[in-house]
């Protein structure tokens, strides 16, 4: 099944829309350079999930990283490094 884009772009490839670079899961290394708290949106590639699944894991509070909120929720990068360690 091909993975599509879904809002205005409905019947093309999701690699049309976005480049694979952008898809592409960071590496532990990129992780570790990141600054000291990122979105959630950055830390769901991280973990290869999408944004939605990470958002509802915070939401339960079973999320795996230690989350801050400020009122935009902002992820501890320390926290996701570990969690990527112990993979």
């Amino acid at each position: 099944m091909e993975a599509t884009a879904l809002r205005g772009y409905r019947h093309l490839p999701l690699e049309d829309v976005m480049p694979a670079a952008a898809l592409a899961l960071p590496t532990l290394d990129e992780v570790r350079n990141w600054p000291a708290t990122v979105d959630v949106r950055r830390a769901a590639l991280a973990l290869g999930i999408s944004r939605s699944q990470l958002y509802a894991l915070i939401q339960r509070d079973e999320a795996p990283i230690r989350v801050l909120d400020f009122g935009a929720k902002r992820v501890v990068t320390a926290s996701l490094v570990r969690l990527l360690e112990a993979v």
